[in-house]
């Protein structure tokens, strides 16, 4: 029998009073209908970093519900098990001639888990992973099936797609896809000033581009990807490689144990980092492992709006001298119309910002959230923050399309946790 459960970062946990864990669509009606008391969370992976998940109740793992249900290759279409991890469905699309048209850049989060927080990789014409379903079939509070598309109840459909668990539980989920495609990646070292007063050019010329930025260096590493049908040149990429070595949680615990020595932490990595090209499959050059531990916060801004915020953020560091060993990154994403959606109504930069998990992040995650707050800042909801209700409504506008579908669809709140009480608290 399990007990506690605990998320990848460190930064939220768990003991259930019961683990479910379901291997059908039937399995799982059942176990919400008989739910007598209480409240229902779903685990996946365990990659949100915000208390979406913990449940002192019951606690559902669609870890025995994976795999791909059906491909249609005629309309590009794949329905997948809501539990299947990212990492298998893209290696199965593969196998099929298919690609995601855009990922993040991990992918041991669960189909549901990304979906349901707003999971985005970069790209300015291109959404969130949400904006890539098709069709859902959601298990409500009294153990029905409800299916939902943009033609087929359209409100619902939208909730759904960027829901934090809060209307039921995702059973399976039919995603467009597109014909496999190479990648050709490259990298390098650009000035932080140069880089930021280029960013239009930068985004607009790339199919993906993102920033990371050292702090305690004025030097932003550039990675792009565009399609390309040049010869592969196999697995490889030293930025990928370095900031996940041992060398790296060796300098993490450093500036743990001696805070002065986080400069010189990030002054090396940024050194160590050189220009770098790799062609390969999508899947492979869009994911890198990370096993370096760290907490993160991560706000979505309007896409103008990312310069400055780093402008400020840097003089903020600089102020307080704020130990940071980990990059800042910047990443873009295309507006869409979800509710719920970081990017709800506007292009958008999303900032994020990491601290390693054995060190105090609160001053400086507060700090770089009020700064993007400033400027009309969302956040990513698998990432840390410290919304409440009162913002909710203010910062999404279709807030109440939401909120009526939430009334249908679990009107006694079964799907709630402490967290979402915050979140959607219930006004007159």
């Amino acid at each position: 029998m399990r007990g506690k459960w605990r998320n990848w970062g460190r930064t939220a946990s768990c003991h259930p009073r019961q683990w479910a864990t379901p291997a059908s669509e039937d399995e799982l009606r059942d176990l919400i209908a008989d739910v007598e008391s209480g409240t229902i969370r779903v685990a996946g992976s365990g990659h949100s970093f915000s208390p979406v998940v913990p449940s002192a109740d019951v606690l559902i793992s669609l870890e025995n519900y994976t795999g791909i249900v059906d491909v249609d290759d005629a309309a590009r279409q794949v329905t997948v098990r809501a539990g299947t991890p990212l990492s298998r469905l893209t290696s199965e699309l593969a196998s099929h001639g298919l690609a995601m048209e855009n990922l993040g850049d991990i992918d041991r989060q669960t189909v549901a888990g990304a979906i349901s927080t707003g999971t985005h990789g970069t790209g300015s014409d291109l959404g969130i992973l949400s904006t890539q379903v098709a069709r859902l079939r959601l298990v409500t509070a009294d153990g029905e099936v409800v299916e939902c598309s943009p033609d087929e109840r359209p409100d619902l459909f939208r909730a759904a797609q960027v829901s934090l668990g809060g209307l039921g539980v995702l059973s399976t989920v039919t995603l467009d896809v597109v014909p496999a495609y190479d990648l050709e990646l490259r990298t390098r070292p650009m000035s932080l000033d140069e880089c930021l007063d280029d960013l239009a050019r930068l985004r607009s010329e790339n199919r993906h581009f993102e920033v990371f930025w050292f702090p305690h260096t004025e030097t932003a590493f550039v990675k792009t990807m565009n399609r390309t049908d040049a010869e592969r040149t196999g697995e490889g990429g030293d930025f990928d490689s370095t900031v996940e070595n041992l060398a790296w949680e060796g300098l993490c615990r450093l500036s743990t144990a001696i805070p002065s020595t986080a400069p010189y932490a990030t002054r090396l990595a940024a050194w160590s980092f050189s220009s770098d090209r790799a062609v390969g499959p999508s899947h492979e050059l869009f994911a890198h492992d990370r096993t370096v531990r760290f907490a993160e916060s991560e706000w979505s801004v309007p896409a103008d709006e990312v310069a400055p915020a780093i402008r400020e953020l840097r003089s903020w560091i600089e102020r307080h001298d704020e130990p940071v060993t980990f990059p800042v990154e910047v990443r873009y994403v295309a507006g869409d119309d979800i509710p719920l959606s970081p990017a709800y109504g506007r292009d958008s930069g999303f900032v994020a910002v990491h601290k390693y998990h054995r060190k105090p992040h609160e001053r400086y995650f507060d700090a770089a959230a009020s700064i993007f707050r400033e400027r009309d800042g969302r956040p990513h909801w698998g990432k840390l923050h410290s919304l409440d209700g009162t913002d909710v409504p203010r910062l999404y506008p279709e807030w109440e399309t939401f909120e009526r579908c939430r009334e249908e669809c679990d009107p006694d709140r079964l799907f709630q946790n402490d967290h979402l009480d915050r979140l959607f608290a219930d006004r007159d």
